[in-house]
């Protein structure tokens, strides 16, 4: 098959190190890794394995968890964050981690009873009682707000391109649009702490209080990628589900996100300070 500018295509193999390699690609019907690669992809939940099955609930489950849980989170300061400028983009945030909830459990629904029944438990979760410790902790201060952003929803984006052009059609083509609204966050995460730390009093804290934020944040957002020898991270690269471990994500996020913290004039704690989970 060719392109359309009569360029032969790219064989499986030179697109699925495309993605491994954090790049993107056109949108393509058939799986690219793991042990299915060649096939087409799976496009209903009835098609798909009782494993694989299992472990796209509890994926999606956990993305649903964290979107809902950051509402809850953002909430106080939509009417509190120091500037307008700051609460229109608050209330930007919040607004798109309920539509990204909202596409999680739609993918959800296509689980029958069992998805509906895990959608059900999700709308009544109470704050404080999320699964990763990262969405348990207040914003006590609007530097929570922004480390949380620039460090936390980082590592969701991170999650999100994981699942890119994965094996599962339905999930594949959620990514694009829910990675294009995460950027709005990481920039305007990134904005707080460096105003707080250039500009000081004239905006909102000072230097110490950034810093102080980004030891608070920065050891919970490497924990969210997990155990790094886990099986299930394995597992979902052999499915075709996600293209990195646990471990080479998070050593991806850390060579990105250091020279951007040292860039405000700001230090990253060593990653292993003040970790739950290795």
């Amino acid at each position: 098959m060719a392109k359309s500018d009569g360029a032969p295509a790219a064989p499986h193999g030179a697109m699925s190190k495309t993605l491994k390699e954090g790049g993107t690609i056109e949108p393509v019907r058939e799986i690219l890794w793991g042990s299915s690669a060649g096939v087409r992809k799976f496009e209903t939940a009835e098609e798909l394995p009782a494993d694989m099955r299992k472990l796209i609930i509890r994926l999606m489950v956990v993305q649903a968890d964290t979107e809902f849980a950051s509402i809850q989170q953002h909430r106080p300061w939509l009417d509190t964050a120091p500037t307008l400028e700051d609460r229109w983009i608050e209330a930007r945030i919040v607004a798109d981690e309920a539509r990204h909830g909202l596409q999680a459990c739609r993918i959800l629904r296509d689980f029958g009873e069992e998805g509906q029944k895990m959608i059900d438990e999700l709308l009544v979760k109470p704050e404080g009682h999320h699964k990763l410790d990262a969405f348990n902790m207040k914003f006590d201060r609007w530097s929570d707000a922004g480390a949380f952003c620039c460090f936390v929803d980082r590592v969701g984006v991170y999650q999100l391109r994981a699942f890119q052009e994965c094996s599962y059609g339905p999930l594949a083509r959620a990514m694009p649009l829910m990675l294009s609204e995460e950027q709005l966050h990481l920039n305007f995460g990134a904005s707080v702490l460096r105003r707080m730390a250039n500009d000081g009093p004239k905006y909102y804290g000072d230097k110490a209080e950034a810093q102080a934020a980004i030891a608070k944040w920065f050891p919970r957002a490497l924990d969210m990628f997990g155990h790094s020898h886990s099986e299930t991270s394995e597992k979902a690269i052999a499915m075709g589900l996600k293209r990195w471990t646990n471990e080479e994500a998070r050593e991806r996020y850390i060579q990105e996100i250091t020279p951007l913290i040292h860039g405000m004039g700001l230090e990253l704690p060593s990653p292993e300070f003040d970790r739950h989970i290795l």
